[in-house]
């Protein structure tokens, strides 16, 4: 530690901290304009000067390192006449039109005058204009240059921390202006983080230019629906309309930064497909009725299917009380445990339940990858998770971490890592085979030998045979490091080589444990609140805390405390469900804020299995594909319009908060499900938010002393529970087979998460239209180029969309981003197998689409 006297305040603090650092801890103030707490100093804006003893001149505090005994003033007549000189001369050119700029009344510069300016200019020249008009940079940034005061934020946020280098400089000094390559930015990801740190109104939020003042907005602090690294979010709205999203810099996992879909996808809240009124299927015709008449008609049509089979399927979107309440009520009102919570896969629990218990790291992202390695297995963290992918530049930055990729889709961050391995899609086990059987013949005398003896009988194969490119140096990297982070992709799960993937990153975990590595492992879920879906065992096998249905003692404890009694035989999962309804044997299947008709991965037979159950239940907010299959539709509260807690990737449990009153007659999933309860002549206890956020911390391990209050800004850690190490090995599965057709994959798009997204009319602004993605050889073989339009075809069915040729992308890859509607991608599917074989060709001139119509063809 050094010691450091500032203003006569004297602190310790750590070798390597800058001065600013120091100030900042003791309660000092110094302003800024270049300095960025993420980013290397730059020290070019000359705000941060202070005195130094024993140095004749100013020094900017942000980029000086302490020293021992340094002393330092902060506060002098000359650094008040330099920051007064330096604010007057970023006045000189600066237009004086804050009563228009957006940005007046939250604006650095503004308040920088008020504290430290002069009161008088001493310039009386003519101020710089670098343009008479606004420059719209695309369809959500415009830009005002004249007001740039050349802090270099914006540039170094983008190319840094966002890795899109879409924005960059032009001139020198004074006349340095940023501008987007060829005055646009089309090669943006659209993410607004250039926006949130202008410290002026150089950068603009189109949607959001001229609609309110920042004192007109009441906001609310929550969190990020629209995937699993939990980014906090400040809401503004004005008289109950949504209006923008920011967010704190010094709260949250994201620290201020967001993707294009937290902050400018969240009004889809505002959707003009809500559904209005609660509807009853009469005469082949959903019509709308009273909640009354629906209640009625609910329950004769219950007591008419309770001698059958009941299952339940919730979104892991909505929040922790939501998911937990619906199990109960499907465990005690309807007794069964046929419950999921994916409409795109079903949960393989038997090997994930293992693998979460042994393995998973409940802390902060920040701190797992920090460690030596960073694996990523699957997936497109760019996007998938787009804030997580700016985390792990930002380690690989400070702290010199190796970032190693195994994958069957490149992503961004490809040319980041210090190993890429890719994969057959579907070949995510085999080459974890291989990476497993690489580290454990290069250091696997390290390993106790009755452990190698089995590992080699049951696993142990020679990377050569695998036929996978590059698992000997991924081995290499994890065997070198003292510490590795395997972070996985929840896109694993869509294969159904899943089981398989699972087990071989259990092997591989396993091997590192024993060869003494630190070691952390999280999932990478494209949900909010996947994780906390899990833990509150909205799964066919799994009870709240991951615990085996079977598990007397856990299902003992939660029917004293429920006071009924809950089912002792695992459910039905989401296949098997679909199942039970093509066979006739599905009385009443309740569908809460998800959409499987087209998320499920065989459209034809989700769609005939769900007209096929005697009775259909859909709670949400949004009339869905799925809805409109439905007997009875309840409109339930959208995002945004209850509060409750969301569980993210890292285990840490943050607020949802109510920020708009539901619209029309929805009611909250809470007080649908006490609705529906009643109608079986049975109650659930509690039934308020908070009252079951309790029960939650009373009654699950890994929450068990979490309070409302001891959440907090930040959230609160869930915690692991220690179970014993699992000590068993699984063999490799079959090397997949490189054939000769085209395989289709599919995921997210960086602009779009799921369906949802495609409700708010500014992600489709920016968003591609729906595309297809292939590797340069695959385009060229086929005599096809970028931006043809193509048909894609499987034995199933087919779609058209235009090509996108993608360099990074491997030989034989076809992908197609699920987010469209109008494509029905699942109609192509069927399910148990993926990847999908399919053709590609281009469409003649005589079956050309009217592109500008967007008329897609789906079958």
């Amino acid at each position: 530690m050094i010691s450091i006297t500032i203003d006569g305040q004297t602190l310790e603090v750590e070798a390597g901290s800058t001065v600013l650092q120091a100030a900042r801890r003791l309660g000092i103030d110094i302003p800024t304009f270049c300095y960025l707490k993420r980013l290397p100093p730059l020290a070019s804006c000359r705000m941060c000067l202070v005195e130094i003893e024993g140095q004749r001149r100013l020094q900017p505090s942000c980029a000086t390192a302490v020293t021992e005994g340094m002393v330092v003033r902060a506060n002098t007549p000359l650094i008040e006449e330099t920051r007064s000189s330096m604010l007057d001369m970023l006045l000189a050119n600066h237009p004086l039109d804050c009563p228009i700029c957006d940005k007046g009344g939250e604006c650095e510069l503004q308040n920088m005058v008020m504290a430290y300016g002069p009161r008088e200019s001493r310039f009386r020249d003519d101020k710089r204009v670098f343009h008479s008009e606004d420059i719209r940079l695309s369809p959500i940034v415009i830009m005002n240059v004249n007001r740039c005061i050349q802090c270099q934020r914006c540039v170094r946020m983008c190319e840094e921390v966002v890795g899109a280098v879409a924005l960059g400089t032009i001139e020198k000094g004074m006349d340095t202006a940023v501008t987007g390559f060829e005055g646009s930015l089309a090669g943006c990801d659209q993410c607004g983080n250039c926006i949130e740190v202008c410290p002026v109104g150089a950068l603009m939020s189109f949607p959001y230019r001229y609609k309110a003042r920042p004192w007109d907005l009441t906001e609310t602090d929550t969190v990020c629906l629209h995937c699993g690294t939990g980014c906090q979010l400040t809401v503004g709205t004005r008289k109950g309309e949504f209006m923008r999203v920011r967010s704190k810099w010094d709260e949250g996992v994201n620290r201020e930064t967001l993707c294009v879909r937290g902050r400018f996808g969240l009004d889809f809240v505002a959707s003009r497909d809500r559904i209005k009124r609660p509807m009853i299927r009469r005469d082949g015709a959903l019509v709308l009725v009273s909640w009354d008449e629906a209640g009625d008609y609910l329950r004769r049509r219950l007591s008419a299917v309770e001698d059958k089979a009941a299952a339940g399927l919730a979104s892991p979107r909505l929040p922790n009380e939501v998911l937990y309440q619906f199990q109960k009520l499907m465990r005690t009102v309807f007794r069964t445990n046929s419950i999921d919570c994916s409409s795109r896969w079903s949960t393989p629990f038997d090997t994930l339940g293992p693998l979460l218990a042994a393995f998973h790291s409940r802390a902060p992202l920040d701190d797992v990858i920090g460690n030596d390695c960073v694996l990523v297995v699957g997936g497109n963290v760019t996007e998938e998770n787009p804030v997580t992918e700016y985390l792990l530049r930002d380690g690989m930055r400070r702290r010199q971490t190796g970032l190693l990729m195994l994958s069957a889709r490149p992503s961004r961050l490809d040319a980041d890592a210090r190993v890429v391995v890719r994969v057959l899609p579907g070949g995510e086990a085999a080459g974890l085979a291989a990476v497993v059987a690489g580290l454990v013949a290069a250091v696997g005398q390290a390993l106790p030998g009755e452990v190698l003896a089995g590992f080699d009988a049951t696993s142990g194969r020679p990377a050569a045979e695998t036929g996978i490119d590059g698992p000997g140096r991924l081995a290499a990297a994890l065997g070198e490091g003292r510490s590795v982070t395997v972070l996985v992709s929840v896109d694993l799960l869509r294969s159904p080589e899943a089981h398989a993937t699972l087990q071989q990153i259990n092997n591989l975990l396993q091997v590192l444990r024993l060869l003494g590595k630190g070691l952390a492992m999280q999932f990478l879920f494209d949900r909010a609140n996947q994780m906390g879906a899990w833990d509150m065992g909205v799964l066919p096998a799994a009870l709240p805390g991951l615990r085996a249905v079977t598990d007397d003692v856990a299902r003992t404890t939660l029917a004293r405390n429920w006071g009924a009694e809950i089912p002792s035989e695992p459910g039905a999962n989401l296949d098997a469900m679909l199942e039970l309804c093509v066979g006739g044997r599905m009385g009443a299947l309740y569908v809460v804020g998800t959409d499987p008709v087209i998320a499920y991965p065989d459209r034809d037979f989700v769609t005939r299995a769900l007209g096929a159950a005697d009775l259909l239940i859909v709670q949400d907010a949004f009339l869905t594909d799925t809805a409109g299959l439905a007997e009875v539709v309840l409109p339930a509260a959208g995002y945004g319009e209850e509060t409750g807690t969301f569980t993210n990737n890292e285990g840490r449990t943050q607020t949802v908060r109510k920020f708009r009153e539901p619209a029309f007659e929805a009611r909250s999933n809470l007080a649908i499900f006490d609705f529906v309860a009643a109608l079986r002549n049975q109650a659930l206890r509690p039934s308020t938010p908070g009252e079951i956020f309790d029960e939650i911390a009373r009654l699950v391990p890994a929450y068990q002393g979490l309070t409302q209050h001891a959440l907090g800004a930040n959230g609160a850690f869930t915690k692991a529970v220690p179970t014993p190490p699992v000590a068993r090995f699984f063999a490799p599965p079959p090397v997949p087979a490189a054939g000769d057709r085209l395989m289709l994959i599919t995921g997210n798009c960086l602009f779009h998460n799921g369906y949802l997204s495609e409700r708010s009319d500014i992600l489709n602004t920016v968003a591609n239209d729906p595309y297809v993605a292939m590797s340069v050889q695959d385009t060229e073989q086929l005599g096809l180029s970028d931006g043809d339009l193509v048909i894609v075809r499987s034995a199933r069915g087919e779609l058209t969309a235009q090509l996108k040729v993608d360099r990074r992308f491997p030989k034989g890859l076809v992908f197609v981003p699920e987010n469209y509607r109008a494509l029905r991608l699942n109609g192509l599917m069927r399910r148990g197998e993926y990847p999908c074989p399919v053709e590609v060709q281009k469409v003649h001139a005589t079956l050309e689409v009217d592109r500008r119509s967007r008329i897609w063809r789906g079958v």
